[in-house]
């Protein structure tokens, strides 16, 4: 056994090792390592894309919040002005109601009284006419003395 024989048998065996990793091995992890790379490059790219549209997303939120409480505030705006219009009418048509019931109280009121003093008169002449009778000491005849009785009513 030879050494210097040993060494070249290896070196040419190095060499054919080194020749065929280059050829047929390094290419390949090269490729595999340039796809991992590039789904990388690819996933930090899509992590922006995704931060950009996340800030974008809350900017809309915050945009649409703040018009839909703007719009709930005139929505209850709306709603207190027309509550206080529905009570404003419904004033109007109580003291409305209130006037016309007033109004008819007032006329059954002045019916009775008128209807009352017609009674009150009719009995007052009645009287007077019991006492008229009872002072003369003849009995009056109604029929024949109605002007007169008509006038005394008149008169109270």
């Amino acid at each position: 056994m030879n050494i210097n024989l040993t060494l070249i048998g290896q070196m040419i065996s190095f060499t054919l090792f080194i020749w065929f990793c280059t050829k047929f091995v390094w290419p390949a992890l090269i490729s595999v390592m340039e796809e991992r790379e590039k789904k990388i490059a690819d996933g930090l790219e899509a992590a922006d894309r995704a931060d950009k549209d996340l800030e974008l997303a809350k900017h809309k939120a915050g945009e649409q919040l703040r018009e839909a409480k703007a719009s709930a505030a005139a929505i209850v705006d709306a709603a207190n002005k027309r509550s206080a219009q529905i009570v404003d009418e419904a004033k109007d048509k109580a003291r409305d109601e209130g006037d016309r019931l007033l109004t008819a109280a007032q006329a059954e009121i002045e019916m009775e009284s008128n209807r009352a003093k017609e009674e009150l008169r009719g009995k007052v002449s009645a009287l007077a006419l019991a006492g008229a009778e009872k002072i003369l000491g003849a009995s009056i005849d109604e029929s024949a003395n109605s002007e007169l009785v008509s006038k005394l009513a008149a008169e109270l």
